[in-house]
């Protein structure tokens, strides 16, 4: 029989240690490499999935674009059809303005005056002033207007 030393037991301890340790580092390992597979693919999908949406973000930003310039077209068409409106109003309003008003002013006189003239038009109570004054008979019109005929 064979006897074992001192040296060997402590041999076949650091061995069985070693050996522990590495299958412990292998079960990591192994683990490890698992989720950075697991990662990968998570990553690969993504990707394939961010890729198509990015390509219509674009798109949308680009039609956005388009339909904003558009918008800016017509926003300044708009402002200069309001400007000329605005000219043509100023130059309808010096131009023809000045004389309607002498018109329909020399109209409303024409009509005044001959109004006054027509004998089947109803007499209207009138006022006589003399220097500040009123006439008696338009005193008269104030004492009737509160009567009832």
């Amino acid at each position: 029989m064979h006897t074992v030393s001192g040296g060997e037991v402590a041999g076949i301890l650091v061995a069985v240690f070693w050996a522990i340790l590495v299958s412990f580092l292998a079960v990591a390992l192994a683990r490890l490499a698992q989720t950075l597979r697991a990662t990968t693919k998570l990553v690969a999908d993504v990707t394939d999935q961010a890729v198509p949406l990015l390509a219509e973000a674009s798109t949308a930003v680009r039609s956005a674009q388009t339909q904003i310039e558009r918008v800016d077209a017509i926003a300044s068409d708009v402002q200069e059809v309001t400007s000329n409106a605005s000219a043509l109003s100023t130059t309808v309003a010096s131009t023809f303005g000045g004389p309607l008003v002498k018109v329909a002013a020399f109209g409303y006189g024409v009509r005044r005056a001959l109004g006054g003239r027509k004998e089947d038009a109803p007499e209207r109570a009138r006022r006589n002033v003399i220097v500040g004054r009123t006439v008696p008979g338009a005193r008269r019109d104030k004492r009737t207007r509160g009567k009832k005929d």
